[in-house]
């Protein structure tokens, strides 16, 4: 029976830090401080719900970060 992976371990940063923050300076921010997957999404996008460890969401608003959480 083949190992169960060990998830990475996420970058310790804390998602508000992203708020405010123009998009596009968001997103090279959080991939220099580790996050393996960031995605920017327009307010009210639907969206799966699943977790995933090493991901970064932000929530972008006239260019800017409004809201940004992990998973």
């Amino acid at each position: 029976m083949a190992p169960i992976p060990t998830p990475s371990a996420e970058p310790h940063d804390s998602p508000d830090a992203y708020v405010g923050l123009a998009a596009e300076r968001a997103e090279h921010l959080a991939r220099e401080r580790g996050w393996s997957t960031v995605r920017a999404l327009p307010p009210g996008a639907i969206i799966t719900m699943e977790y995933r460890v090493g991901r970064l969401n932000l929530e972008v608003r006239d260019g800017r970060v409004a809201r940004a959480w992990k998973g």
